[in-house]
């Protein structure tokens, strides 16, 4: 008897909700913070940052998306 074959990402959905995702986001914002020499370590220049990074990231999905036929 055949069972229900589930895509690999179906349960993926039920893990990374909001509350999952804002913790990944707040992390991240915190690891900049610590990756800022200590003169450098302003809410402004770590807002910064991560947007620049966010920003790129952002681009290069978008690029990869036409590249590989994503929609």
């Amino acid at each position: 008897m055949e069972k229900d074959i589930k895509p690999p990402d179906a349960d993926w959905n039920k893990f990374f909700g909001p509350t999952q995702v804002d913790h990944f986001i707040r992390q991240a914002i915190q690891m900049c913070w610590m990756g800022l020499p200590d003169d450098r370590r302003t809410t402004g220049e770590v807002e910064a940052q991560v947007r620049r990074i966010v920003d790129r990231a952002l681009k290069d999905f978008r690029e990869d998306g036409e590249v590989f036929n994503r929609k």
